[in-house]
């Protein structure tokens, strides 16, 4: 019999969301060597997508346009996403909490560590807007002050006048006074207050496109749960399977009807697939945690899924939509544009320093001896400032800024580019994996006809025990496949809202899960 062909398996549907392929099978064969060999070699397989999980979504941070709140894509857990972390929030509740797909979502829009420090990001950008518009604004203190002083003429050049002498004081001086301070024309703060403004829509964008990869990373984890779930149950009737031959195997041994080699090969067969469910047992409790973490889940709280996630077919969306609703739709691409339009005003912002500046300045206030013995004076100045040379200050600033534009123009033309290539490798990858579950679905129906059969004609003493053994093990490679490629098309779909922008106001009823 021919087993099904191994398939490879990419992780850059974890957060990035991107290309698809189907997953790898690893078949669980009797010998106790090759069983242990396969545990470990799916250990390191799931050691690796956990650190292929952390590197996507740095690659998805790092891809964002430059000039994005710094916080929004740090943290201090070395090697580690923020967006894969969250903030354990809530009461601990008792027993077993029931966890829905749009339960998670929401849980993971208010306390995933990766949005809360994208918000961060966006208040510090709104700091520096108000610092920027300071600059603009009219500048108002007051002072008040009381001292005594004792001055020596002759320091200031009063030395040898007849009847004045060289030391005057101790003396009073009791001032009470406000200043105004309000600039004219400044070019250089006017459109330094331009580019913040623009920094802070790009901050709020950036935030937006963060809310879009919580949405899209706790869908990822509890679809990987879900296939947790079911390589769970898939392992746990295998091993019912194998029970049941093993303990057919004994009896028509003791019956004479077979020899001792296929209740040994039985004996093998049930071992391993004890072996496989305690594995997929083990993983399947670390996928619950790390998905706990990400939406913020109490520490120690217990839950299970609500949602088992049936394969359901994709919503029809045609390519020409999803590309035009890209266009308009993606927040990373606004933010970038926003980022443009801020280097801009702060390359126009350089240029100012140029030009002569306009400021006016006055004061108001009492000066006397004592409070009760002063005078109201006051000043009232134009400053204009006209810069003539600043050895090539200006010119450098003016450089750095330059560059900068450039920057960022680069970065918008290459992120259109990658948008509509996201959209059109989704939606290829929705395609494929929706054509691999049918297919999937039919070879599962045939592997259990096949098993059937094959152990009908075992227990007939007309086959041996090997033909069903290769009967559970195909039965096993079927429902493996049938699992990786139902995640697989639900990542798909998950891509495809992606790549089209509005995540969160999509996501819930495309990826499917109940309201």
């Amino acid at each position: 019999m021919r087993r099904p062909e191994p398939k490879a398996c990419s992780v850059a549907s974890i957060l990035k969301l991107g290309t698809v392929k189907p997953s790898r099978t690893i078949i669980f064969k009797p010998g106790g060597e090759r069983n242990w060999a396969a545990m470990k070699s799916l250990r390191m397989g799931a050691a690796l997508l956990t650190i292929c999980f952390s590197i996507q979504a740095k690659a998805q941070i790092a891809s964002m346009p430059a000039g994005a709140p710094p916080s929004s894509g740090q943290s201090g857990m070395a090697g580690q996403s923020p967006y894969l972390g969250g903030v354990p929030s809530g009461q601990l509740l008792p027993g077993v909490m029931p966890l829905s797909l749009k339960d998670a979502i929401d849980r993971g829009l208010k306390y995933n560590l990766g949005l809360l420090l994208s918000g961060e990001g966006t208040r510090e950008a709104r700091g520096a807007r108000l610092r920027a518009l300071s600059e603009l604004l009219p500048h108002l203190t007051w002072q008040t002050s009381e001292t005594r002083e004792q001055l020596n003429l002759a320091a200031f050049g009063f030395s040898g006048f007849p009847g004045i002498p060289s030391i005057v004081g101790p003396f009073n001086v009791f001032d009470t006074r406000a200043f105004l301070s309000q600039p004219v024309i400044d070019f250089k703060a006017l459109r330094g207050a331009r580019s913040e403004t623009e920094n802070v829509k790009a901050a709020q964008f950036s935030y937006r496109n963060s809310r879009d990869l919580v949405v899209l990373v706790c869908a990822d984890l509890y679809f990987g749960a879900i296939a947790g779930a079911s390589r769970v149950d898939a392992a746990g009737a295998e091993l019912k399977s194998a029970q049941a031959i093993y303990d057919k195997a004994v009896d028509l041994k003791k019956a004479g009807v077979i020899p001792g080699i296929d209740v040994l090969r039985a004996q093998v067969e049930l071992q391993g697939q004890q072996q496989r469910l305690m594995f997929f047992q083990n993983a399947f409790e670390k996928q619950k945690l790390n998905l706990a973490r990400a939406i913020g889940l109490p520490i120690g709280q217990q839950f299970m899924l609500a949602d088992p996630i049936p394969y359901a077919p994709a919503q029809t969306v045609t390519l020409e939509e999803a590309l035009e609703q890209a266009r308009n739709s993606r927040a990373d691409y606004q933010s970038a544009e926003a980022l443009v339009r801020a280097a801009e005003s702060n390359k126009k912002a350089a240029q100012g320093e140029r030009l002569p500046s306009l400021r006016f300045n006055a004061d108001y206030g009492d000066i006397g001896l004592t409070p009760g013995a002063s005078h109201g004076t006051f000043t009232v100045a134009a400053n204009l400032r006209v810069p003539i040379f600043q050895g090539g200050l200006v010119r450098g600033k003016v450089l750095e800024a330059d560059a900068l534009l450039q920057q960022r123009k680069a970065e918008l033309e290459d992120l259109q580019s990658r948008i509509d290539y996201e959209v059109r490798t989704a939606y290829m990858d929705l395609k494929s994996t929706g054509d691999q579950v049918q297919v999937a679905m039919s070879a599962a129906d045939l592997a259990k006809k096949q098993l059937s059969q094959a152990q009908d004609r075992f227990a007939a003493g007309v086959a041996n025990s090997l033909e069903v053994v290769q009967a559970q093990e195909a039965l096993a490679t079927a429902n493996e496949n049938y699992i990786s490629s139902l995640y697989g098309f639900n990542v798909a779909k998950a891509s495809l809202v992606r790549a089209m922008g509005k995540v969160e106001e999509t996501a819930k009823q495309f990826l499917g899960g109940r309201e």
